[in-house]
Order: structure tokens, then C-alpha cells, then sequence
């Protein structure tokens, strides 16, 4: 049996505008065990804190954010890449037009 893939070859082409004061997200890949949303964010827009029951990665693809992870505070930039235990408390702001990668794990 032959095995399948999934090849983009360039994530930032899945959002090319991100419109004023907005956030925008790009499902692209979904199955039982991963999802992969690409969030374009406008500067300025946040998620506000929350927690997600699955483990997941975030990878800043273009920009800059400042990003929570329970008590913790950063300043990320592109090439950031954070793990992300389940029902960790986090949030994520723009502070310039951000590309963003999530990747959830084990999805059901």
C-alpha cells in the first residue's frame, strides 16, 4: 500500500491578506491524530487567554507577538516555536501583522 502525504509548499500563501483589525484562520490539514490552522492577525488583535484539552505546538511563520503560557510572558518573533501541555493557559498578541502556526495533537 502506498502511503500518502501532505505537501504546502509555502504556508504563507494559505493567507496572503489579512484585513484591518482582524484575525483570520486557514484550516489545512485535519485528521485524527493533528491539526494544522495557519492564523493570520492583524496587529494589535489577541486571542485572550484560554486552554485547549490537547496538547499543541505554536510556530510564529512572519511577525512578532507577545504570548502568555501560564504565568510566563514572552516576546517572540519569527522562527519562535513553542510546545504546549494540554489545558496550559495561554494567549497570543499581534504586535505587528502576525503569521502564526498551530498544530494540535491528538485530535479526535
Amino acid at each position: 500500500m502506498e502511503e500518502s502525504y501532505t505537501l504546502v509548499e509555502n504556508l504563507t500563501d494559505l493567507i496572503e491578506t489579512i484585513q484591518p483589525d482582524s484575525i483570520i484562520s486557514r484550516t489545512f490539514y485535519n485528521n485524527t491524530q493533528l491539526k494544522a490552522i495557519l492564523f493570520g492577525f492583524d496587529a494589535g488583535q489577541e486571542l485572550s487567554e484560554h486552554t485547549a484539552s490537547q496538547a499543541a505546538i505554536i510556530q510564529i511563520v512572519r511577525g512578532d507577538a507577545v504570548i502568555t503560557l501560564g504565568e510566563d510572558r514572552y516576546e517572540l518573533s519569527t522562527g519562535s516555536w513553542i510546545h504546549m501541555p494540554p489545558r496550559l493557559k495561554h494567549s497570543v498578541q499581534a504586535t505587528t501583522p502576525l503569521l502564526m502556526l498551530l498544530t494540535m495533537i491528538g485530535v479526535d
